[in-house]
């Protein structure tokens, strides 16, 4: 099929320049001077940012160590406080201590002298008085002493305080009294009772022989008897008894005699 053919002839049209537009796509130019100057800002806000922080870090860090360190140093003025606190109880106690350590040395040196001077008072007294009282007897010794147990006594107990002394040895008065009784006894054999003043009575038991009377007055180291073996006896002896205030039961002989100053 054959084409029309008008007979025109062909428009030709030609596109003018536009100045800027190739340089805008060309790649062979360089980048506009904008894109330098953002990409700077754009580094130098990070760098700015990073300084910030790290700042922030440091500040952090700081006031960390700075708690730290008010708090050891707290600590330690605690500790510090505790051991003057402690330092001044213990020396405190010490004094304390040293005090009553002193008062009862002093205590104990007045009580010591005290003690002393109260003996010396009682060491005097008992001389006097042993002055006044005697020993029952002499040249003898203490076979049985009192409250002793044993089947020998029908008690079943010693009564008194025994000097065993060879026959016809003499026998005392103890002490200025009156002669209460003088005479045999049954089991104490011949017996002799001296009553002094204060109502106190002497038994002299087992006696050989009496050398007094009922009634008669005595005085200290006065002859009133002998030693013998009368009555319920194993051997020469003289039993003495002590009654206080005429009382049945009798006490230790030996105690009342050390009581006046004398040692049986």
């Amino acid at each position: 099929m054959a084409s029309a053919n008008t007979g025109k002839a062909p428009v030709s049209i030609s596109m003018p320049d536009l100045p800027g537009v190739g340089s805008l796509i060309s790649e062979d130019e360089p980048a506009p001077e904008a894109a330098p100057a953002l990409a700077s800002f754009g580094s130098e806000a990070a760098v700015d940012t990073d300084t910030d922080a790290d700042q922030s870090v440091a500040d952090a860090g700081e006031a960390l160590r700075s708690r730290i360190m008010a708090q050891a140093e707290s600590q330690k003025t605690q500790v510090e406080v505790k051991a003057a606190a402690a330092a001044a109880k213990a020396k405190a106690d010490a004094v304390v201590k040293a005090e009553k350590e002193a008062e009862a040395k002093a205590a104990a040196a007045k009580k010591k002298a005290a003690e002393e001077a109260a003996a010396k008072v009682e060491a005097a007294r008992l001389a006097e008085l042993a002055k006044q009282y005697t020993l029952p007897t002499s040249s003898y010794t203490i076979t049985s002493t009192f409250g002793q147990a044993g089947s020998l006594w029908s008690s079943g107990y010693h009564t008194g305080l025994d000097f065993a002394a060879p026959t016809g040895t003499l026998i005392k008065a103890v002490h200025t009294g009156t002669i209460t009784e003088a005479g045999w006894a049954g089991a104490y054999g011949y017996r002799t009772i001296l009553t002094l003043d204060d109502g106190t009575e002497i038994w002299f038991c087992h006696q050989s022989s009496i050398s007094v009377s009922v009634g008669q007055k005595v005085a200290t180291g006065d002859v009133i008897g002998r030693v013998g073996a009368t009555g319920n006896v194993t051997g020469a002896h003289l039993h003495l008894e002590v009654h206080a205030n005429g009382s049945a039961d009798g006490i230790d002989p030996a105690a009342w005699l050390r009581s006046k100053g004398l040692n049986p």
